[in-house]
């Protein structure tokens, strides 16, 4: 009974799904299309510059919904292949007419509008069978208590079986029982097939990704260059105003004892303790700034414990789960160390959460990191924050980051960097 619970309820879900899919979908994807294309004709008459871009944002906004569901609900992966809008897009009449130019000319918009034809055609077709054979079968049962007899006096077809007695209608139950068995097997693949046609048609080109590539790596390529020589002044500026001074300091006050040491002998007793006062300060400076630049447990025991470590000096219970099989370069494990310590930072300053969980798991050649809290939510990627920083140290990487965070909470940061583990 269990197994048959366990097969039941993943199934019965495909299908429900299914059946969301082939009528809201449908329905959302026809008005879009519609829309669509008539907005794109009225370009001509002047008022489509104004309803275009709209338009196809709601097109866009419907794509990534399928996206997202396709991800969660069937664990396939469709990339978002949009061009950016550039920063100094202007606005009025003026801008309109270059956003809608900017969206005609990019290829994503054509495939969108591709996509919504074959949705609302050969794409419906594998959600309503996902729903159609879980359902279907329960007319079987209705027909084998009898109740064909209700609705007409003449034989009933159910099938390839015509219901006309009691004998038929048993026939027409054990044919709905192998239906539903067969539901039950197909109905999550058949939501699958869904997905994986809409990503046919969806994810862009080699082409096209290979100058998404291309572009992506010349912008962190100019981001890695930035932080590099931010990091740089950080350190530099870190040595002078810290260890430095501290240093400077003392050997000042070891030229003082030097004179002292006979005329005033307490004094420079005095002195000598605030100079080893003043070396052990500057030698735990030295040790915070070496821990900046390269943690040595990260390098001696691995990212799981280099995290598991940060999360023990947390003011905020933690819990760590790590699932690594192996080590990643060190590179990857430095940038992924310092983007859990940044998100870590920002939950303590700004999330006032009782609590934080920190899973570190690999699957599919993807280091996948998320960081989670109880806390206020509200945590969103933008200009300044410390989620943009993080989402640059990753984009040197081709690592990804996304972020949960509704009013209320509770936050998830999840970041992907792609690697192989040792």
């Amino acid at each position: 009974m269990k197994v048959f619970s366990g097969r039941l309820r993943p199934s019965m879900v495909a299908a429900g799904r299914g059946l969301f899919l082939s009528v809201v979908g449908l329905a959302v994807s026809i008005t879009l299309f519609v829309l669509a294309v008539v907005s794109i004709s009225f370009i001509l008459l002047g008022i489509g510059v104004f309803t275009t871009p709209v338009v196809l944002e709601a097109v866009r906004k419907h794509a990534n919904q399928r996206r997202l569901w396709a991800a969660t609900w069937s664990g396939v992966r469709i990339p978002v292949p949009y061009r950016p809008f550039p920063k100094d897009l202007r606005s009025g009449v003026t801008g309109q007419v270059e956003r809608t130019s900017l969206l005609l000319k990019d290829p994503a918009t054509w495939r969108d509008l591709l996509w919504l034809l074959m949705d609302m055609t050969a794409g419906t077709v594998p959600a309503v069978l996902a729903a159609a054979l879980m359902i279907y079968p329960v007319e079987g049962l209705v027909l084998a208590a009898g109740l064909w007899r209700v609705f007409r006096d003449d034989p009933y077809w159910y099938g390839f079986v015509p219901v006309d007695s009691q004998a038929t209608g048993i026939a027409a139950l054990a044919l709905g029982i192998a239906l539903f068995h067969f539901g039950m097997r197909a109905s999550g693949p058949l939501l699958r097939a869904h997905f994986l046609l809409a990503r046919t048609v969806l994810a862009p080109s080699q082409d096209e990704e290979l100058e998404q590539r291309v572009q992506r790596l010349t912008e962190t390529r100019h981001e890695a260059v930035d932080t590099a020589a931010s990091e740089l002044r950080r350190i530099e500026r870190d040595l002078h105003d810290g260890a430095q001074a501290r240093l400077v300091a003392m050997g000042m006050n070891l030229g003082t004892i030097e004179v002292l040491i006979e005329k005033d002998p307490a004094q420079a007793k005095r002195m000598l303790a605030m100079a080893r006062e003043s070396s052990a300060e500057a030698l735990t400076e030295l040790r915070d700034l070496v821990r900046g630049i390269h943690p040595p447990v990260l390098a001696e025991r691995g990212l799981g414990d280099a995290v598991r470590a940060l999360a023990l000096r947390l003011p905020v219970a933690s819990e760590v789960t790590v699932e690594l099989p192996g080590r990643a370069e060190a590179p990857v494990e430095s940038a992924a160390y310092f983007a859990v310590s940044e998100a870590l930072t920002n939950t303590v300053k700004h999330a006032e959460a009782m609590r934080i969980y920190v899973d570190l798991h690999h699957a599919e050649g993807m280091l996948r990191i998320s960081v989670t809290d109880d806390g206020k939510g509200g945590a969103v990627i933008g200009s300044g924050s410390g989620l943009s920083g993080i989402e640059r140290r990753l984009g040197t990487f081709d690592g990804v980051l996304a972020v949960s965070s509704p009013a209320g909470g509770p936050t998830m940061v999840t970041m992907e960097i792609p690697c192989e583990l040792s």
